[in-house]
Protein backbone atom coordinates (compact mmCIF):
# COMPACT_ATOMS: atom_id res chain seq x y z
CA UNK A 1 0.00 0.00 0.00
CA UNK A 2 1.20 3.60 -0.88
CA UNK A 3 1.00 5.89 1.52
CA UNK A 4 0.38 9.83 0.45
CA UNK A 5 2.46 11.28 2.88
CA UNK A 6 2.70 14.87 3.32
CA UNK A 7 5.99 15.47 1.70
CA UNK A 8 5.33 13.28 -1.46
CA UNK A 9 3.47 16.85 -2.04
CA UNK A 10 3.61 18.40 -5.66
CA UNK A 11 6.72 20.73 -6.04
CA UNK A 12 8.31 22.51 -8.63
CA UNK A 13 10.40 20.56 -9.89
CA UNK A 14 7.79 17.78 -10.50
CA UNK A 15 5.03 19.71 -11.36
CA UNK A 16 4.75 22.61 -13.30
CA UNK A 17 1.36 24.20 -15.03
CA UNK A 18 0.64 22.83 -18.44
CA UNK A 19 0.63 25.81 -20.95
CA UNK A 20 1.01 25.88 -24.63
CA UNK A 21 3.71 28.87 -24.42
CA UNK A 22 5.86 26.12 -23.39
CA UNK A 23 6.17 24.59 -26.63
CA UNK A 24 7.54 28.34 -28.34
CA UNK A 25 10.44 28.34 -25.85
CA UNK A 26 11.27 24.59 -26.71
CA UNK A 27 10.90 25.18 -30.21
CA UNK A 28 13.08 28.26 -30.30
CA UNK A 29 15.84 26.66 -28.19
CA UNK A 30 15.98 23.19 -30.44
CA UNK A 31 15.12 25.02 -33.73
CA UNK A 32 16.33 28.67 -33.44
CA UNK A 33 16.71 28.90 -37.38
CA UNK A 34 14.03 26.78 -38.57
CA UNK A 35 11.25 28.59 -40.35
CA UNK A 36 8.19 29.10 -38.67
CA UNK A 37 6.52 31.46 -40.51
CA UNK A 38 5.84 32.29 -44.05
CA UNK A 39 3.34 35.10 -44.28
CA UNK A 40 3.57 36.24 -48.35
CA UNK A 41 6.67 37.71 -48.73
CA UNK A 42 7.75 37.73 -45.08
CA UNK A 43 9.82 34.74 -43.32
CA UNK A 44 10.09 33.86 -39.26
CA UNK A 45 12.54 32.00 -38.03
CA UNK A 46 11.30 29.81 -34.43
CA UNK A 47 13.72 32.05 -32.55
CA UNK A 48 12.56 35.57 -34.42
CA UNK A 49 8.74 34.57 -33.31
CA UNK A 50 10.08 33.90 -29.69
CA UNK A 51 11.73 37.21 -29.62
CA UNK A 52 8.63 39.12 -31.56
CA UNK A 53 6.05 37.42 -29.12
CA UNK A 54 8.46 38.61 -25.81
CA UNK A 55 8.55 42.15 -27.17
CA UNK A 56 4.94 42.25 -28.03
CA UNK A 57 4.26 41.12 -23.94
CA UNK A 58 6.60 43.14 -22.73
CA UNK A 59 4.30 46.43 -25.21
CA UNK A 60 1.12 45.07 -23.41
CA UNK A 61 2.14 45.64 -19.86
CA UNK A 62 4.17 48.81 -20.46
CA UNK A 63 0.42 49.62 -22.10
CA UNK A 64 -1.36 48.91 -18.57
CA UNK A 65 -2.64 45.48 -19.41
CA UNK A 66 -2.76 43.25 -16.48
CA UNK A 67 -2.76 39.31 -15.92
CA UNK A 68 -6.56 38.30 -16.67
CA UNK A 69 -7.42 41.59 -18.49
CA UNK A 70 -8.61 40.48 -22.39
CA UNK A 71 -6.76 41.31 -25.59
CA UNK A 72 -8.89 41.06 -28.57
CA UNK A 73 -8.16 40.77 -31.81
CA UNK A 74 -9.66 41.22 -35.56
CA UNK A 75 -7.23 39.96 -38.43
CA UNK A 76 -6.94 37.80 -40.68
CA UNK A 77 -4.45 34.27 -41.05
CA UNK A 78 -1.17 36.64 -40.21
CA UNK A 79 2.05 36.26 -38.50
CA UNK A 80 0.70 39.28 -36.34
CA UNK A 81 -2.65 37.01 -35.72
CA UNK A 82 -0.60 33.64 -34.84
CA UNK A 83 2.06 35.30 -32.38
CA UNK A 84 -0.82 36.93 -30.48
CA UNK A 85 -1.61 32.98 -29.54
CA UNK A 86 1.43 33.23 -27.49
CA UNK A 87 2.11 37.27 -26.87
CA UNK A 88 -1.03 37.60 -24.80
CA UNK A 89 -1.08 34.81 -22.69
CA UNK A 90 3.31 35.71 -22.15
CA UNK A 91 1.70 39.10 -20.59
CA UNK A 92 -0.94 37.30 -18.46
CA UNK A 93 -3.88 38.28 -20.21
CA UNK A 94 -6.88 36.81 -22.42
CA UNK A 95 -6.72 36.47 -25.75
CA UNK A 96 -9.84 37.35 -27.46
CA UNK A 97 -10.11 36.40 -31.33
CA UNK A 98 -13.14 37.77 -32.88
CA UNK A 99 -14.69 36.85 -36.31
CA UNK A 100 -13.80 39.63 -38.48
CA UNK A 101 -16.77 38.65 -40.94
CA UNK A 102 -19.82 39.81 -38.46
CA UNK A 103 -21.15 42.95 -37.74
CA UNK A 104 -20.20 46.33 -36.16
CA UNK A 105 -22.80 46.23 -33.77
CA UNK A 106 -22.16 42.21 -32.46
CA UNK A 107 -18.37 42.85 -32.80
CA UNK A 108 -19.02 46.18 -30.49
CA UNK A 109 -21.19 43.95 -27.68
CA UNK A 110 -18.19 41.66 -27.97
CA UNK A 111 -15.91 44.09 -27.05
CA UNK A 112 -18.19 45.41 -24.21
CA UNK A 113 -19.27 41.99 -22.56
CA UNK A 114 -15.38 40.86 -22.56
CA UNK A 115 -14.38 44.60 -21.24
CA UNK A 116 -11.44 44.46 -23.54
CA UNK A 117 -8.70 46.69 -22.80
CA UNK A 118 -6.50 46.26 -26.08
CA UNK A 119 -8.09 45.90 -29.61
CA UNK A 120 -5.50 44.67 -32.12
CA UNK A 121 -6.72 45.89 -35.46
CA UNK A 122 -5.25 44.41 -39.18
CA UNK A 123 -5.55 46.86 -41.57
CA UNK A 124 -7.80 44.76 -43.83
CA UNK A 125 -10.42 45.30 -41.11
CA UNK A 126 -10.30 48.94 -39.96
CA UNK A 127 -13.94 49.68 -41.50
CA UNK A 128 -15.02 47.10 -39.17
CA UNK A 129 -13.41 48.36 -36.25
CA UNK A 130 -13.46 52.00 -36.63
CA UNK A 131 -17.78 50.99 -37.39
CA UNK A 132 -16.88 49.02 -34.39
CA UNK A 133 -15.44 51.52 -31.63
CA UNK A 134 -18.32 53.88 -33.12
CA UNK A 135 -20.98 51.48 -31.03
CA UNK A 136 -18.74 50.94 -27.63
CA UNK A 137 -20.63 52.05 -24.81
CA UNK A 138 -17.92 50.62 -21.76
CA UNK A 139 -14.45 51.56 -21.62
CA UNK A 140 -12.83 51.98 -24.86
CA UNK A 141 -10.07 49.39 -25.30
CA UNK A 142 -6.44 51.04 -26.63
CA UNK A 143 -6.43 50.48 -30.46
CA UNK A 144 -2.93 48.91 -31.26
CA UNK A 145 -2.27 48.53 -35.63
CA UNK A 146 -1.18 45.34 -36.96
CA UNK A 147 -0.20 46.79 -40.20
CA UNK A 148 -1.47 44.67 -43.27
CA UNK A 149 -2.39 46.50 -46.78
CA UNK A 150 -3.73 50.09 -47.03
CA UNK A 151 -2.81 53.07 -44.38
CA UNK A 152 -3.15 52.55 -40.70
CA UNK A 153 -5.10 54.81 -38.31
CA UNK A 154 -2.89 58.23 -37.85
CA UNK A 155 -1.19 58.57 -34.22
CA UNK A 156 -2.34 55.33 -32.93
CA UNK A 157 0.23 52.56 -31.86
CA UNK A 158 1.90 50.31 -34.28
CA UNK A 159 2.33 46.98 -33.43
CA UNK A 160 5.41 47.19 -36.08
CA UNK A 161 6.91 49.67 -32.86
CA UNK A 162 6.20 47.33 -30.16
CA UNK A 163 7.92 43.69 -31.57
CA UNK A 164 10.93 45.84 -32.81
CA UNK A 165 11.49 47.35 -29.27
CA UNK A 166 13.82 45.57 -26.63
CA UNK A 167 12.58 43.07 -24.31
CA UNK A 168 15.78 42.45 -22.43
CA UNK A 169 15.57 39.12 -19.75
CA UNK A 170 11.88 39.08 -20.31
CA UNK A 171 10.43 36.49 -17.87
CA UNK A 172 6.90 35.29 -19.51
CA UNK A 173 4.18 35.51 -17.42
CA UNK A 174 3.37 31.72 -17.12
CA UNK A 175 0.10 30.70 -15.47
CA UNK A 176 0.55 29.86 -11.59
CA UNK A 177 -2.80 27.30 -11.90
CA UNK A 178 -3.37 25.83 -15.43
CA UNK A 179 -6.90 26.56 -15.27
CA UNK A 180 -5.97 29.91 -15.82
CA UNK A 181 -7.95 31.36 -18.66
CA UNK A 182 -6.14 31.54 -22.07
CA UNK A 183 -8.30 32.25 -24.27
CA UNK A 184 -12.25 33.80 -24.58
CA UNK A 185 -14.11 32.91 -27.92
CA UNK A 186 -17.15 33.81 -28.51
CA UNK A 187 -19.82 31.19 -30.39
CA UNK A 188 -21.63 32.42 -33.68
CA UNK A 189 -24.51 33.25 -32.13
CA UNK A 190 -26.72 32.10 -34.75
CA UNK A 191 -29.79 33.10 -32.24
CA UNK A 192 -29.56 35.70 -30.00
CA UNK A 193 -26.17 37.15 -28.24
CA UNK A 194 -23.24 34.74 -29.11
CA UNK A 195 -21.72 33.45 -25.66
CA UNK A 196 -18.62 33.80 -24.36
CA UNK A 197 -16.67 30.06 -24.26
CA UNK A 198 -13.52 30.47 -21.66
CA UNK A 199 -10.45 28.34 -22.14
CA UNK A 200 -7.83 27.37 -19.87
CA UNK A 201 -4.20 26.54 -20.49
CA UNK A 202 -4.66 22.60 -19.96
CA UNK A 203 -7.07 22.17 -22.50
CA UNK A 204 -5.20 24.34 -25.04
CA UNK A 205 -1.39 22.36 -23.59
CA UNK A 206 -3.62 19.04 -24.11
CA UNK A 207 -5.41 19.68 -27.33
CA UNK A 208 -2.20 19.93 -29.05
CA UNK A 209 -0.75 17.00 -28.09
CA UNK A 210 -4.30 15.16 -28.52
CA UNK A 211 -3.82 16.50 -32.68
CA UNK A 212 -0.43 15.44 -32.72
CA UNK A 213 -1.33 12.06 -31.68
CA UNK A 214 -4.98 11.93 -32.76
CA UNK A 215 -3.85 12.99 -36.81
CA UNK A 216 -0.47 10.82 -36.43
CA UNK A 217 1.61 14.20 -37.07
CA UNK A 218 5.36 13.77 -37.04
CA UNK A 219 8.40 15.28 -37.94
CA UNK A 220 8.06 19.09 -38.83
CA UNK A 221 4.97 19.30 -41.51
CA UNK A 222 4.57 22.63 -43.45
CA UNK A 223 1.19 23.41 -42.56
CA UNK A 224 -1.44 26.00 -44.39
CA UNK A 225 -3.41 27.82 -41.92
CA UNK A 226 -6.82 28.35 -43.99
CA UNK A 227 -9.25 27.67 -40.73
CA UNK A 228 -9.36 30.76 -39.71
CA UNK A 229 -7.45 31.75 -36.42
CA UNK A 230 -10.77 33.26 -34.56
CA UNK A 231 -12.47 30.08 -35.67
CA UNK A 232 -11.59 27.92 -31.86
CA UNK A 233 -8.33 29.74 -31.82
CA UNK A 234 -8.09 27.43 -35.43
CA UNK A 235 -8.40 24.35 -33.93
CA UNK A 236 -5.45 25.09 -31.78
CA UNK A 237 -3.28 24.09 -34.64
CA UNK A 238 -1.38 27.22 -33.56
CA UNK A 239 -0.27 25.56 -30.42
CA UNK A 240 0.16 21.99 -32.31
CA UNK A 241 2.21 23.12 -35.08
CA UNK A 242 4.67 24.97 -32.87
CA UNK A 243 5.10 21.84 -30.80
CA UNK A 244 6.37 19.75 -33.70
CA UNK A 245 8.45 22.78 -34.90
CA UNK A 246 6.36 23.29 -38.00
CA UNK A 247 6.62 25.49 -40.61
CA UNK A 248 3.35 27.43 -40.74
CA UNK A 249 2.11 29.22 -44.04
CA UNK A 250 -0.79 31.90 -43.41
CA UNK A 251 -3.75 32.52 -45.89
CA UNK A 252 -5.52 35.56 -46.00
CA UNK A 253 -8.41 34.58 -48.78
CA UNK A 254 -9.07 31.35 -48.97
CA UNK A 255 -9.68 30.05 -52.57
CA UNK A 256 -9.19 27.04 -54.52
CA UNK A 257 -5.47 28.82 -56.45
CA UNK A 258 -4.52 30.07 -52.98
CA UNK A 259 -4.49 26.60 -51.54
CA UNK A 260 -2.82 24.40 -54.37
CA UNK A 261 -0.86 27.80 -55.08
CA UNK A 262 1.03 27.33 -51.67
CA UNK A 263 1.20 23.23 -51.99
CA UNK A 264 3.34 24.28 -55.36
CA UNK A 265 5.03 26.99 -53.72
CA UNK A 266 5.69 25.90 -50.31
CA UNK A 267 5.35 22.65 -50.43
CA UNK A 268 2.30 22.21 -47.99
CA UNK A 269 1.68 18.79 -46.23
CA UNK A 270 -0.96 19.55 -44.05
CA UNK A 271 -3.72 22.12 -43.89
CA UNK A 272 -7.71 21.74 -42.27
CA UNK A 273 -10.83 23.33 -43.56
CA UNK A 274 -14.60 23.48 -43.38
CA UNK A 275 -16.40 20.73 -46.35
CA UNK A 276 -16.82 24.11 -48.35
CA UNK A 277 -13.39 24.03 -48.77
CA UNK A 278 -12.89 20.20 -50.30
CA UNK A 279 -15.90 21.79 -52.15
CA UNK A 280 -13.83 24.33 -53.49
CA UNK A 281 -11.21 22.26 -54.17
CA UNK A 282 -13.53 19.73 -56.55
CA UNK A 283 -14.98 22.37 -58.64
CA UNK A 284 -11.47 24.09 -59.47
CA UNK A 285 -10.43 20.19 -60.29
CA UNK A 286 -13.64 19.53 -62.31
CA UNK A 287 -13.04 22.79 -64.61
CA UNK A 288 -9.24 21.60 -64.87
CA UNK A 289 -7.42 24.30 -62.88
CA UNK A 290 -4.89 22.35 -61.07
CA UNK A 291 -3.18 18.84 -60.48
CA UNK A 292 -2.03 17.79 -57.12
CA UNK A 293 1.88 17.92 -56.97
CA UNK A 294 1.82 15.87 -54.16
CA UNK A 295 -0.34 13.74 -51.51
CA UNK A 296 -1.77 16.33 -48.98
CA UNK A 297 -3.40 15.27 -45.47
CA UNK A 298 -6.70 17.44 -44.82
CA UNK A 299 -8.54 17.61 -41.73
CA UNK A 300 -12.74 18.71 -42.44
CA UNK A 301 -14.72 19.99 -39.64
CA UNK A 302 -17.23 22.50 -39.06
CA UNK A 303 -20.40 20.65 -40.64
CA UNK A 304 -20.76 16.92 -41.45
CA UNK A 305 -19.28 16.36 -45.15
CA UNK A 306 -21.20 14.44 -47.66
CA UNK A 307 -19.77 11.37 -48.58
CA UNK A 308 -19.74 12.33 -52.55
CA UNK A 309 -17.38 15.32 -52.00
CA UNK A 310 -15.13 13.43 -49.65
CA UNK A 311 -15.47 10.35 -52.21
CA UNK A 312 -14.37 13.43 -55.11
CA UNK A 313 -11.56 14.99 -52.85
CA UNK A 314 -9.83 11.85 -52.13
CA UNK A 315 -9.86 11.08 -56.01
CA UNK A 316 -8.11 14.61 -56.04
CA UNK A 317 -5.18 12.91 -53.90
CA UNK A 318 -6.16 14.67 -50.91
CA UNK A 319 -6.35 12.04 -48.02
CA UNK A 320 -9.13 13.46 -45.85
CA UNK A 321 -9.91 12.79 -41.58
CA UNK A 322 -12.86 14.40 -40.56
CA UNK A 323 -13.18 15.52 -37.05
CA UNK A 324 -15.84 16.83 -34.65
CA UNK A 325 -15.74 19.63 -32.29
CA UNK A 326 -17.58 22.38 -30.71
CA UNK A 327 -15.91 26.24 -29.98
CA UNK A 328 -16.93 25.04 -26.54
CA UNK A 329 -14.72 21.61 -27.02
CA UNK A 330 -11.84 23.60 -27.72
CA UNK A 331 -12.14 22.23 -31.41
CA UNK A 332 -12.29 18.55 -32.59
CA UNK A 333 -12.62 15.69 -30.01
CA UNK A 334 -14.26 13.10 -32.30
CA UNK A 335 -12.39 11.36 -35.34
CA UNK A 336 -12.91 9.40 -37.98
CA UNK A 337 -10.09 7.03 -37.85
CA UNK A 338 -9.55 4.58 -40.69
CA UNK A 339 -9.89 0.67 -40.45
CA UNK A 340 -7.39 -0.87 -42.44
CA UNK A 341 -10.17 -3.39 -42.82
CA UNK A 342 -12.48 -1.00 -45.19
CA UNK A 343 -9.27 -0.72 -47.76
CA UNK A 344 -10.94 -3.51 -49.80
CA UNK A 345 -14.24 -1.38 -49.61
CA UNK A 346 -15.06 0.18 -53.28
CA UNK A 347 -14.60 3.79 -53.40
CA UNK A 348 -18.19 4.99 -52.99
CA UNK A 349 -18.38 2.53 -49.69
CA UNK A 350 -15.08 3.63 -48.55
CA UNK A 351 -16.38 7.23 -48.68
CA UNK A 352 -19.38 6.98 -46.51
CA UNK A 353 -17.55 5.37 -43.73
CA UNK A 354 -15.03 8.33 -43.96
CA UNK A 355 -18.20 10.39 -43.58
CA UNK A 356 -19.22 9.13 -40.01
CA UNK A 357 -17.55 11.37 -37.70
CA UNK A 358 -15.95 9.07 -35.56
CA UNK A 359 -14.78 7.76 -32.11
CA UNK A 360 -13.04 10.02 -29.64
CA UNK A 361 -9.82 11.72 -29.60
CA UNK A 362 -7.14 10.40 -27.45
CA UNK A 363 -8.07 13.78 -24.79
CA UNK A 364 -11.55 12.95 -24.70
CA UNK A 365 -12.54 11.07 -21.86
CA UNK A 366 -16.12 9.81 -23.49
CA UNK A 367 -18.35 10.04 -26.07
CA UNK A 368 -21.72 9.08 -26.27
CA UNK A 369 -25.33 9.53 -27.01
CA UNK A 370 -27.85 10.21 -24.27
CA UNK A 371 -31.65 10.31 -24.31
CA UNK A 372 -32.27 13.79 -23.98
CA UNK A 373 -35.79 13.00 -22.01
CA UNK A 374 -34.36 10.75 -19.23
CA UNK A 375 -30.86 11.11 -19.19
CA UNK A 376 -29.85 7.63 -20.32
CA UNK A 377 -27.44 6.35 -22.15
CA UNK A 378 -28.46 4.96 -25.51
CA UNK A 379 -27.23 1.44 -27.20
CA UNK A 380 -24.84 1.54 -29.52
CA UNK A 381 -26.63 -0.12 -32.60
CA UNK A 382 -26.80 2.39 -35.26
CA UNK A 383 -30.28 3.39 -35.11
CA UNK A 384 -31.05 4.83 -31.83
CA UNK A 385 -30.61 8.61 -31.91
CA UNK A 386 -29.76 10.64 -29.66
CA UNK A 387 -27.44 13.91 -28.05
CA UNK A 388 -23.83 13.66 -28.01
CA UNK A 389 -22.60 14.00 -24.73
CA UNK A 390 -18.84 13.87 -23.87
CA UNK A 391 -15.91 14.54 -20.84
CA UNK A 392 -12.85 15.38 -21.17
CA UNK A 393 -10.16 18.14 -20.64
CA UNK A 394 -10.97 19.69 -23.57
CA UNK A 395 -14.03 21.26 -22.96
CA UNK A 396 -14.27 24.72 -21.48
CA UNK A 397 -14.16 26.19 -18.17
CA UNK A 398 -17.93 27.79 -18.87
CA UNK A 399 -19.27 30.69 -20.63
CA UNK A 400 -18.18 34.06 -19.29
CA UNK A 401 -20.92 36.15 -16.93
CA UNK A 402 -23.42 33.22 -18.12
CA UNK A 403 -23.60 31.05 -14.88
CA UNK A 404 -27.29 29.36 -15.99
CA UNK A 405 -26.19 28.44 -19.46
CA UNK A 406 -23.36 26.99 -17.73
CA UNK A 407 -24.88 24.77 -15.61
CA UNK A 408 -27.00 23.79 -18.42
CA UNK A 409 -24.45 23.06 -20.36
CA UNK A 410 -23.23 20.87 -17.71
CA UNK A 411 -25.97 19.21 -16.58
CA UNK A 412 -25.58 15.55 -15.12
CA UNK A 413 -21.87 15.67 -15.57
CA UNK A 414 -21.48 15.70 -18.83
CA UNK A 415 -21.06 18.32 -21.74
CA UNK A 416 -24.39 18.54 -23.99
CA UNK A 417 -23.33 19.29 -27.28
CA UNK A 418 -27.00 19.64 -28.84
CA UNK A 419 -26.10 17.77 -31.29
CA UNK A 420 -28.17 14.37 -32.64
CA UNK A 421 -26.68 11.11 -33.55
CA UNK A 422 -26.27 7.51 -33.26
CA UNK A 423 -23.15 5.46 -32.04
CA UNK A 424 -22.19 2.06 -33.93
CA UNK A 425 -21.17 -1.04 -32.41
CA UNK A 426 -17.48 -0.43 -33.00
CA UNK A 427 -18.30 3.32 -30.95
CA UNK A 428 -18.11 5.41 -33.91
CA UNK A 429 -20.63 8.05 -34.18
CA UNK A 430 -22.68 9.59 -37.08
CA UNK A 431 -24.54 12.59 -36.69
CA UNK A 432 -27.80 13.18 -37.59
CA UNK A 433 -28.74 17.17 -37.05
CA UNK A 434 -28.65 19.53 -34.46
CA UNK A 435 -31.50 18.75 -32.61
CA UNK A 436 -33.13 22.17 -33.26
CA UNK A 437 -32.74 20.93 -37.12
CA UNK A 438 -34.65 17.08 -36.88
CA UNK A 439 -37.67 17.52 -38.92
CA UNK A 440 -40.29 15.53 -37.45
CA UNK A 441 -43.01 14.72 -40.05
CA UNK A 442 -46.61 12.66 -39.89
CA UNK A 443 -44.38 11.67 -36.39
CA UNK A 444 -41.33 10.57 -38.07
CA UNK A 445 -37.70 11.71 -37.44
CA UNK A 446 -36.40 13.36 -41.00
CA UNK A 447 -32.62 13.34 -40.61
CA UNK A 448 -31.82 17.05 -42.60
CA UNK A 449 -28.21 15.92 -43.23
CA UNK A 450 -29.07 12.25 -44.51
CA UNK A 451 -31.47 14.31 -47.34
CA UNK A 452 -28.68 16.75 -47.75
CA UNK A 453 -26.18 14.13 -48.62
CA UNK A 454 -28.22 12.68 -51.01
CA UNK A 455 -28.79 16.08 -52.78
CA UNK A 456 -25.10 16.57 -52.77
CA UNK A 457 -24.82 13.59 -54.86
CA UNK A 458 -26.70 15.16 -58.15
CA UNK A 459 -23.73 16.37 -60.65
CA UNK A 460 -25.68 19.45 -60.59
CA UNK A 461 -25.07 20.31 -56.79
CA UNK A 462 -22.56 22.58 -55.49
CA UNK A 463 -24.53 23.06 -51.99
CA UNK A 464 -27.48 21.82 -50.19
CA UNK A 465 -29.65 22.69 -46.80
CA UNK A 466 -32.55 20.92 -46.01
CA UNK A 467 -34.89 22.30 -43.28
CA UNK A 468 -38.32 21.95 -42.01
CA UNK A 469 -41.58 23.81 -43.26
CA UNK A 470 -44.59 23.73 -41.49
CA UNK A 471 -46.89 21.35 -42.82
CA UNK A 472 -51.17 21.96 -42.11
CA UNK A 473 -51.48 17.61 -42.43
CA UNK A 474 -47.88 16.55 -41.76
CA UNK A 475 -46.69 19.18 -39.08
CA UNK A 476 -43.50 20.06 -41.04
CA UNK A 477 -42.01 18.21 -44.30
CA UNK A 478 -38.20 18.66 -46.04
CA UNK A 479 -37.78 22.02 -47.95
CA UNK A 480 -34.14 22.21 -49.69
CA UNK A 481 -31.97 24.77 -50.66
CA UNK A 482 -30.12 24.73 -53.45
CA UNK A 483 -27.08 26.31 -55.02
CA UNK A 484 -26.40 24.74 -58.19
CA UNK A 485 -22.47 24.73 -59.63
CA UNK A 486 -21.58 27.78 -61.90
CA UNK A 487 -23.37 26.59 -65.47
CA UNK A 488 -25.47 23.84 -64.36
CA UNK A 489 -28.81 23.17 -64.70
CA UNK A 490 -30.83 21.39 -62.78
CA UNK A 491 -35.07 21.51 -62.28
CA UNK A 492 -37.03 20.80 -58.95
CA UNK A 493 -39.06 17.98 -61.01
CA UNK A 494 -35.10 16.64 -61.92
CA UNK A 495 -33.66 16.75 -58.36
CA UNK A 496 -36.93 15.15 -57.06
CA UNK A 497 -36.39 12.14 -59.59
CA UNK A 498 -33.17 11.87 -58.34
CA UNK A 499 -34.20 11.80 -53.90
CA UNK A 500 -37.02 9.31 -55.04
CA UNK A 501 -34.04 6.53 -56.23
CA UNK A 502 -32.12 6.72 -52.43
CA UNK A 503 -34.75 8.30 -50.21
CA UNK A 504 -37.98 6.98 -48.24
CA UNK A 505 -41.05 8.87 -49.82
CA UNK A 506 -42.05 10.43 -46.45
CA UNK A 507 -38.34 12.18 -46.33
CA UNK A 508 -38.36 13.95 -50.01
CA UNK A 509 -38.05 17.49 -49.91
CA UNK A 510 -41.76 19.17 -50.77
CA UNK A 511 -40.11 22.08 -52.17
CA UNK A 512 -36.85 22.82 -53.55
CA UNK A 513 -35.73 26.78 -53.53
CA UNK A 514 -32.63 27.54 -55.56
CA UNK A 515 -30.44 30.49 -54.53
CA UNK A 516 -26.67 31.41 -53.31
CA UNK A 517 -26.61 29.93 -49.87
CA UNK A 518 -25.76 31.86 -46.66
CA UNK A 519 -22.86 31.03 -45.38
CA UNK A 520 -20.26 31.89 -41.98
CA UNK A 521 -17.09 32.93 -42.22
CA UNK A 522 -15.65 29.17 -41.53
CA UNK A 523 -18.26 27.44 -44.04
CA UNK A 524 -20.78 26.73 -42.40
CA UNK A 525 -24.44 26.79 -43.84
CA UNK A 526 -26.71 29.45 -42.03
CA UNK A 527 -29.95 27.40 -41.43
CA UNK A 528 -31.68 29.63 -39.20
CA UNK A 529 -31.45 32.61 -42.09
CA UNK A 530 -33.20 29.38 -44.36
CA UNK A 531 -35.92 28.61 -41.55
CA UNK A 532 -36.69 32.31 -42.45
CA UNK A 533 -36.74 32.11 -45.29
CA UNK A 534 -38.58 29.00 -45.70
CA UNK A 535 -41.14 30.75 -43.75
CA UNK A 536 -42.20 32.94 -46.71
CA UNK A 537 -42.93 30.20 -49.47
CA UNK A 538 -46.08 29.37 -49.75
Amino acid sequence: MIDEAPYLRPRAANHVPLTPISFLYRTADVYPDRVAIIDEDRRFTWLEVRRRCEALAAGLIRLGVKPGDVVSVLAPNTAEMFEAHFAVAMAGAVLNTINIRLDAETVAYILDHAEARVLMVDRQCRPLAEATLARVTGAMPTFIDLGGPGDGPAGCIRHADLVQSEAPAFVPLLPADEWQTLCLNYTSGTSGRPKGVLYHHRGAYLMALGTIAGWGLSGHPTYLYTVPMFHCNGWGHAWTMTALAATIVCCRQISAKAIVGAIEAFGVTHFGGAPVVLGMLVEAAEAELFTLPHAVRVMTAGAPPPAAILEKVEALGFDVMQVYGLTETYGHVVQSIWDQAWDGLDFTRRAMMKARQGVRFPTTESAEIWDAQSGTRLPQDGSAMGEIVLRGNTIMKGYHKDEAATEAAFAGGVFHTGDVAVQYPDGFLEIKDRIKDIIISGGENISSIEVESVLYRHSAVSAAAVVAKHDVKWGETPCAFVELKPGANATADDLNQFCRQHLSGFKIPKHYIFETLPKTSTGKIEKYKLRERAKAFP
